[in-house]
């Protein structure tokens, strides 16, 4: 499996991985590989947070308010803990997904599950045009599924699966948006490059 390159360019923000496309798959993508080792890039409730602000999901004062409130709590790292252990259920379920395999009832379950447990709400906004939007308000740890569920379940229920992918290179995931749907790497400068100078190179022999 290749490696991802070290934690710095335009597909990086504050040490993390986003070119999913979709919040599910960038939560996925915490996970590359690197020197040929995974590598964790949420090892502790604080680094949880800093990835939801990165991406964009949290505020900074919202981040700084659970981080005062939760750090070192055992409630904290209880629920990072789940965290994890749900990034990696739904990252089996996310492979068969794309393989063709329907949803597994125990992943429905799940999902359904804690969209009830922690959902998302809509709020009016009013500007010329009035229109509606996302949110939630977190003041418990566990109120971080909320985001994360509701991005899998429109993922699941939305995206033209055979757009959903893992790139044929490394474990990254990600969906195509592109306009010909035809990528087959996490991104160019990660793998891109890589599989065109392969191909260039066969094309020369």
């Amino acid at each position: 499996m290749k490696t991802v390159e070290p934690k710095d360019g335009p597909d990086w923000k504050d040490g993390f991985l986003f070119v999913g496309n979709e919040l599910a798959l960038d939560f996925l993508n915490t996970c590359p590989i690197q020197n040929g080792e995974p590598v964790e890039l949420l090892p502790d409730f604080e680094a949880l947070l800093r990835w939801f602000q990165a991406a964009g999901v949290l505020s900074a004062q919202q981040a700084r308010k659970l981080e005062i409130k939760w750090a070192g709590s055992l409630r904290a790292k209880r629920t990072f803990e789940d965290m994890r252990q749900w990034r990696e259920r739904l990252r089996k379920q996310v492979l068969a997904w794309e393989g063709g395999a329907p949803l597994h009832p125990a992943m429905v379950r799940e999902v359904n599950h804690l969209m009830a447990e922690y959902p998302m709400r809509f709020r009016l906004i009013s500007q010329k045009r009035p229109t509606t939007e996302l949110w939630f308000e977190p003041h418990q740890p566990e109120d971080l599924f909320a985001p994360l569920v509701h991005s899998v379940a429109t993922l699941f229920a939305q995206a033209d699966r055979d757009r959903v992918r893992k790139c044929g290179q490394c474990v990254l995931h990600f969906h195509d948006t592109s306009k010909k749907g035809t990528r087959r790497w996490c991104s160019m400068r990660l793998c891109g490059n890589r599989l065109k100078v392969a191909a260039y190179a066969a094309r020369q022999r």
